[in-house]
């Protein structure tokens, strides 16, 4: 894709770089967004339809470390695994770069930057991989059970149990009944809530996702109710919350076992009145969404403790719907690991194209703890690293009892990783253009870290 037809999302909290960058970028591109505000993300990404993202690593809740960054490049890549994000910081820190780029950004700006250098980095990540990074969708497959995945999300299930868990989230859509899903980290629960929605009569509306996790308590009614312009002291406008942006479809609330029991409180009475009223406004707003929460914790237990309101577990969980972890339904790995495959062999060009059934065997016998985004990485890596077409079992890194990557050879990952770039490099005779193309990587993202292994 050339830049003139691209779709730009700009992540950063400093309106400064947001105006720059914008001023610059409109010249060249065909339409440029710009937010300060990290929380909107979720929304942006399932409904904004970019063709790459620009997202700053440090906001202000944590100036250097990168963490808030990393978190959100996560948060992207769960609701549009092709998501093309390229990473803007002020602090050049060449091992936070690597990490950004393992992690599934493209590429890593350091700001203040050069604009031709700019404009070079966004035009060698939109001419490479997918034209358009659209939220994947797929088709049912009556022949192929192992194709077995939803009409218009990423859920791939070939297990009784998710097809008997699908078939029931499917007949709770129809209906406008609160949903609870439960399951550890990296089950798919984000993906559940969408195939909910999907399959729902508010699909033609908006999908809100919000992280409560990530979400401070001094922003919560902001960011969820909205405010009146003067209500505090960065309110330069009005500003619609969440539960409005939601209207008409439904607001997804993640790790809602997270929130306080002051917050829970608020949220309650949002979910009985079914109206908002936004911070420093006393007018209500009648509520049309559709709830869904989810959470990894023992909520029950929480309820037991008293640090869960029973009468808000009350309000949420109409339908109650338990997520399986990985290691009891080996059955989807297989799949799951052929559409990672295929996902991540054309996001970098790669002629990866089978997995061998030694190392689906190993896939099965591993507990994974990560569930399916530790899948996920796994095979993005392995995919990226391998020389041939069929992966075996030496190409994936998986973590041992005591969390560190090991594989068959006994390599971690930065041991491989230095393998495959100097093999590389004598297979193209030092040719940084044609080995970089090779690994996947852009120029500059070879560079460093041909830098980082002194090569």
């Amino acid at each position: 894709m050339q830049l003139s037809e691209a779709k730009i999302l700009i992540i950063d909290d400093d309106v400064d770089v947001l105006s720059a960058a914008k001023l610059l970028l409109k010249r060249h591109a065909k339409a440029v967004d710009i937010e300060k505000n990290p929380q909107k993300l979720p929304f942006l990404v399932t409904n904004g339809d970019y063709n790459l993202i620009l997202l700053d690593m440090n906001f202000t809740r944590d100036v250097n470390s990168g963490r808030e960054g990393f978190h959100w490049l996560d948060r992207i890549l769960d609701i549009n695994p092709a998501a093309k994000v390229i990473m803007i910081t002020a602090y050049g820190d060449i091992e936070m770069a690597i990490r950004a780029i393992k992690s599934g950004a493209i590429d890593f700006v350091l700001k203040p930057w050069e604009n031709d250098k700019l404009l070079a980095t966004i035009a060698v990540a939109l001419e490479g991989g997918k034209d358009k990074p659209a939220v994947v969708q797929e088709e049912k497959s009556k022949e192929d059970p192992k194709k077995a995945k939803s009409s218009s999300d990423n859920i791939v299930a070939t297990s009784e149990i998710m097809r008997q868990l699908l078939s029931t989230s499917e007949r709770v859509a129809g209906t406008d009944a609160n949903v609870l899903i439960l399951g550890e980290n990296g089950t798919g629960k984000t993906q559940l809530a969408k195939h909910i929605h999907q399959h729902s009569k508010r699909a033609d509306k908006p999908f809100v996702a919000v992280d409560l996790g990530a979400l401070s308590e001094p922003l919560f009614e902001s960011e969820l109710f909205g405010h009146v312009k003067g209500a505090f002291t960065d309110a330069k406008e009005d500003r619609a919350g969440r539960f409005e942006e939601a209207k008409g479809g439904t607001i997804f609330l993640d790790e809602i076992g997270n929130l306080t029991l002051p917050l829970q409180a608020k949220l309650l009475t949002v979910i009985q009145e079914r109206r908002v009223t936004r911070v420093g406004s006393n007018k209500p707003i009648t509520l049309d969404v559709r709830l869904i929460c989810a959470t990894n914790m023992n909520i029950e237990k929480m309820v037991t403790e008293k640090t869960f309101r029973q009468d808000l577990l009350y309000r949420i969980n109409t339908i109650e719907l338990d997520l399986p972890p990985l290691r009891e339904r080996p059955e989807d790995i297989s799949a799951l690991a052929d559409y990672y495959l295929k996902l991540y062999a054309k996001k970098y060009n790669r002629p990866v194209n089978d997995i061998s059934s030694a190392l689906i065997k190993k896939m099965q016998q591993y507990n994974w703890p990560g569930n399916i985004r530790e899948l996920q990485h796994a095979v993005e890596r392995a995919v990226i690293l391998s020389q041939e077409k069929t992966l075996q079992p030496d190409d994936l890194f998986l973590k041992s009892s005591a969390g560190q990557p090991t594989t068959a050879t006994g390599f971690d990952l930065e041991d491989m990783e230095k393998t495959m770039i100097v093999k590389a490099m004598k297979r193209f005779n030092g040719n940084i253009t044609d080995a970089a193309r090779e690994l996947g990587l852009s120029r500059a993202a070879l560079y460093r870290r041909m830098e980082k292994y002194g090569l």
